[in-house]
């Protein structure tokens, strides 16, 4: 069974609050949706909006007709006396999606008319739509309350029209309010009733239903769904293209045309369009989709692939990764490691899980990008070193208009100092503080600092690691140490201590 995708990004997906794409971007969209990821049809706009989307129109509709692509071109009409048509024809599109009335309250409510007059005026727009060569497929707007509510009316409609020449009948849930078992019970009803009828089923996402009712709609019977990129549309949305793909070929075993490969590529673009940022956890194209947290998982996949499902990142374009922090465990450091090509003995694989729980304990997130940093500071600097200088405590206080303030309480050879002092930064007053500890307490000289500088691993967050590098200056030598945290005062007095300790070793 194949079951058709007609993708509405640029129509419903551009009603999404604060989504208004420019002629540009719907025109690289378009191609994107309809060249990379093989989507059957777009709807790209909704008629009459604006001359600017006119303009988008019109050239969508030529790119597509070079490309023996305008019959996969669908634009949104209404019954309006024939403003529509002329509007969509004058931009040389050749397909009308008519938006009619699907629930007696709302013929009745909204146009104030009886269904018998709703009729005529839709008969009227076919007839003229087909006079300039148009095909016509007909929503049938609110269709879930017509169901429930107006169900004579709903098939009165549908005996009225279906021997008009239109080619789909298209089924929306216009306000997202049914369930996968309604969706599946109603569309059952109109495939059995009507099995010459195409219908399409359009869901809205406002129970968080629209991928399950989608799934719903094509086990009733339905021959094409309505999809968004990245769940864009009204209110809360419509069923994302990416889960309405993998369900449909997973739990349902339908064939759709699309490039699951492509699925990220795309979303990324429209996302950059759009304004509206992917969730980290969105299915399928979320950063987070194929990434395993727990190290249990992390042992199971290196085992036999225990947590492994047919959502393979792989067909998407992506690969699998296993996230660090306080639960990743020995399981995915090794995992990192491995990919890394770098091998560890156990009692520093287990020195650098250590730290990486103690970043995850702060509530960092610690990438792949970061973990040479942490496996150079943790394997460089605390093998066998003892630890004569101990940093017990600091404080550090900065107001507006006046210099930060930093006290220190250092253990140096088993006895405890304290100090403070004002600097032109944390870190210099923090550092004033320990030399006057030094100079004033022990009567010893201080390095100097003579470079500093301050780095993030590549590709790495910058709210996750830090590391400072400092180069001082003692008694005619140069001593370089580095610290490693995320907060860049802290990576620095880390590197401060070290350089402290590994004076005090020598002496």
């Amino acid at each position: 069974m194949r079951v058709e995708i007609m993708d509405t990004t640029l129509r419903d997906g551009e009603q999404t609050c604060g989504v208004s794409f420019l002629a540009h971007e719907k025109m690289l969209i378009a191609r994107s949706l309809l060249t990379l990821l093989g989507v059957d049809r777009i709807e790209v706009a909704s008629a009459r909006v604006s001359d600017g989307e006119r303009n988008a129109v019109s050239e969508i509709c030529r790119w597509a007709s070079s490309h023996g692509m305008l019959e996969r071109i669908e634009v949104l009409g209404f019954v309006d006396g024939n403003v529509s048509v002329d509007w969509i024809a004058a931009c040389g599109g050749k397909v009308i999606n008519l938006l009619c009335k699907g629930s007696l309250r709302h013929c009745e409510k909204q146009l104030g008319k009886t269904p018998q007059e709703h009729i005529d005026s839709i008969k009227e727009t076919i007839n003229y739509a087909r006079s300039k060569g148009l095909t016509v497929n007909v929503y049938l707007e609110d269709w879930s309350n017509g169901m429930r509510h107006s169900r004579e009316y709903v098939h009165n409609m549908i005996n009225a029209l279906k021997g008009c020449g239109i080619v789909r009948f298209m089924l929306p849930d216009t306000l997202g309010i049914l369930s996968p078992a309604e969706v599946e019970e109603y569309m059952r009803e109109m495939t059995r009733t009507y099995p010459e009828i195409c219908f399409d089923f359009h869901a809205h996402n406002d129970y968080d239903l629209a991928a399950a009712n989608v799934l719903a709609a094509v086990r009733g019977g339905a021959v094409g769904v309505h999809t968004c990129i990245n769940g864009l549309g009204e209110r809360a949305g419509n069923a994302p293209l990416a889960s309405v793909q993998a369900i449909l070929k997973d739990l349902a075993q339908v064939e759709t045309g699309i490039d699951e490969s492509r699925l990220h590529e795309v979303s990324h673009l429209v996302e950059s369009y759009s304004g509206i940022p992917i969730p980290p956890n969105r299915p399928v194209v979320g950063e987070n989709a194929f990434t395993q947290v727990a190290g249990v998982h992390a042992d199971g996949d290196k085992k036999s692939n225990l947590y492994f499902n047919d959502l393979l990142p792989e067909r998407f374009g992506r690969r699998r990764e296993y996230a660090l922090g306080k639960n990743s465990g020995k399981a995915n450091i090794l995992k990192n490691l491995e990919n890394l090509g770098l091998e560890l003995t156990p009692e520093q694989t287990r020195r650098v899980t250590d730290r990486i729980i103690e970043l995850g304990d702060k509530k960092e997130i610690v990438t792949p990008e970061d973990l040479p940093y942490i496996v150079t500071d943790v394997l460089k600097h605390d093998t066998t070193l003892e630890e004569k200088v101990k940093l017990l405590s600091y404080v550090v206080s900065t107001a507006h208009g006046l210099r930060p303030i930093a006290s220190v309480r250092l253990e140096i050879n088993g006895k405890v100092y304290e100090n403070q002092a004002a600097g032109d930064g944390q870190y210099d007053a923090f550092v004033r503080a320990v030399r006057h500890i030094y100079k004033d307490s022990l009567n010893i000289s201080f390095p100097w600092l003579s470079n500093y500088a301050v780095t993030i691993p590549p590709g790495g967050r910058t709210d996750a690691l830090v590391q400072t590098a400092i180069t001082w200056e003692y008694n005619g030598r140069t001593i370089h140490t580095r610290g490693l945290d995320a907060d860049q005062v802290e990576a620095a007095i880390k590197a401060t201590v070290k350089m402290l300790n590994i004076i005090a070793n020598e002496n």
